[in-house]
């Protein structure tokens, strides 16, 4: 996300060979790109913001998991409409009794989109290059899945091993229940080895998925085409997939009733209707495994004192939020995960909106006339946020109610991610699409000591929540994971490093004419069986 993007440009040779490349002159494009392109079969799909990079192992934003999942594959999938794991680049796996070594049989056949056989070297390959990077600036994700790096007391993993050409075997340091729907995020696709150098693959991205990058025009156009050498028969369906950004969801909107796009997310909820009353358009409903959130630096004065998180947590309206702008399509939130994960903690009780007891706790924490603040309103529209600087108007004048004087700060949205993980947001508004369905990638992932500078953006530490989260991750008994992850919410809601907003069903509209396409709760997925009628 702290990549700049350079400027590209297409080539257009002869025999309509379409090749495109980034402004180094390489070319990302090869093979298959002799099969001829409908226009009329290249699907366009509008969003608000632009991909921060397209090597999916530095970034954590939706905007570039969308596009990213067209190009790469990981070695396992989840299926469809759920998290549930099935085949992907591996076509089976063996985990022996004590957890702690997994053996995977990977298909064969397959290449990249660069002509590089794929194989269990180029498996080995790129988890080498996340485990022996060290480098947590840029492979965050790898580290707040698995601990750490190589060499780290909490790294996970032992050893990644070829043994032959296609088979991986995987040693773990100690069991980590989810670690099967760990590897089969988007982050931890298999880039092809030729790509590996620098920074080449956030610019020029290679995969062995079922679109391959042609062009991307920041803050603009991306252009994926067909893989005509996909190894699974008869995907993909489209010839093609362009991302459109327009940023305004009601311009995208108006976009696609026109016609100048196919499918759109980041639908207005009070623009339902005006779809679903339209025979041309329908709607689509992502099944909600996320939270937005309001959070705190704990680091920065004066919300390093429990006190006054609380009572900003007293000071936010989340059923007004919800009436005004999310038209029904969203609940509540009283904790940082979800009720559809296993582990969620129903006996909490939330802090209702209540401006006496705010006082209160802003009187005890020294601060009974308020102080001014920099609140931080997200940039674009996302799943559980469809539009952040009206919530945070909302937030700003309940604040003021009890002498709380809030100054609405924003920044392009790369540059807002950045921020925030650097810890220069005091107050910040975010939220959380889970990868994998899993418990540990909420609580873990955002709120663990570990992952402080990767997706711990409150830079929140408690080492009683640190021993219950490992303890789970260790634990392959479902039910004993849910009771450790429930206390560790209890400690969590004392401490109110967040103010959990709403759990969001995100909506979409398309034309009537895609079939195919399945929203995942993980918030992206594969347009490789999605087609136009």
């Amino acid at each position: 996300m702290k990549k700049s993007l350079l400027t590209l440009f297409a080539l257009m040779l002869a025999l309509s060979l379409a090749l495109a490349g980034c402004s180094s002159g390489s070319d990302s494009s090869k093979g298959g790109d002799d099969e001829k392109v409908d226009p009329n079969n290249v699907m366009i799909y509008g969003r608000g913001g632009d991909s921060v990079a397209l090597d999916p192992a530095v970034v954590t934003d939706g905007e570039s998991f969308i596009v990213t999942e067209q190009i790469y594959e990981p070695l396992v999938n989840y299926g469809k409409d759920n998290t549930d794991i099935v085949a992907g680049l591996a076509k089976k796996w063996d985990i022996s009794e004590d957890g702690l070594t997994y053996t995977f049989t990977l298909e064969e056949g397959v290449k990249f989109h660069d002509g590089e056989k794929f194989n269990a070297d180029a498996v080995v390959k790129n988890f080498e290059r996340w485990a022996k990077s060290k480098d947590e600036e840029k492979f965050y994700y790898y580290k707040s899945m698995f601990g750490g790096f190589e060499g780290d007391e909490g790294h996970v993993i032992e050893s990644v091993k070829a043994d032959g050409d296609y088979k991986v075997v995987f040693k773990l340091k100690r069991p980590q229940a989810p670690f099967l729907k760990n590897i089969a995020m988007s982050p931890f696709a298999i880039a092809s080895p030729k790509s590996l150098d620098g920074d080449k693959l956030s610019k020029e991205p290679v995969g062995t998925g079922p679109f391959k990058f042609k062009s991307w025009k920041p803050n603009d156009t991306i252009v994926l085409e067909k893989n005509a050498d996909y190894w699974v028969k008869d995907l993909p369906k489209l010839d093609g997939v362009t991302f459109k950004v327009i940023k305004d969801n009601s311009s995208r909107l108006n976009a696609l009733t026109k016609g100048e796009i196919d499918l759109m997310d980041g639908l207005n909820p009070s623009d339902m209707k005006s779809v679903s009353d339209n025979g041309k358009l329908q709607l689509f409903e992502r099944p909600s495994m996320n939270v937005g959130y309001l959070g705190f630096n704990v680091e920065k004065a004066p919300f390093d004192k429990k006190e006054v998180r609380q009572a900003i947590s007293h000071l936010i309206d989340k059923q007004a939020i919800i009436d005004n702008f999310f038209e029904g399509t969203a609940e509540p939130a009283k904790n940082p995960m979800p009720p559809s994960i296993n582990g969620y903690n129903d006996s909490i009780q939330d802090r209702a909106y209540d401006e006496a007891k705010a006082k209160e706790l802003l009187a005890a924490a020294g601060l009974p006339d308020g102080f001014k603040m920099d609140l931080w309103a997200m940039p674009v529209a996302r799943p559980y946020m469809p539009n952040g600087q009206k919530v945070a108007e909302a937030i700003q004048a309940n604040l003021a109610k009890v002498g709380i004087e809030a100054n609405i700060v924003t920044f392009e949205w790369g540059t807002y991610l950045e921020k925030t993980r650097n810890g220069e947001a005091p107050v910040f508004m975010l939220g959380w699409t889970g990868d994998n369905g899993d418990a540990d990638n909420f609580l873990y992932t955002l709120l663990d000591k570990d992952n402080i500078g990767s997706n711990n953006y409150s830079r929140y530490k408690n080492d009683e929540v640190h021993k219950l989260l490992l303890e789970a991750q260790s634990n392959p008994d479902e039910d004993a994971r849910a009771d450790l992850y429930k206390k560790a919410q209890e400690i969590i809601h004392e401490d109110a490093p967040w103010v959990p907003l709403v759990h969001s069903k995100p909506q979409l509209a398309g034309a009537s004419k895609i079939k195919g396409f399945v929203p995942h709760p993980t918030g992206s997925q594969s347009f490789a069986e999605t087609s136009f009628e």
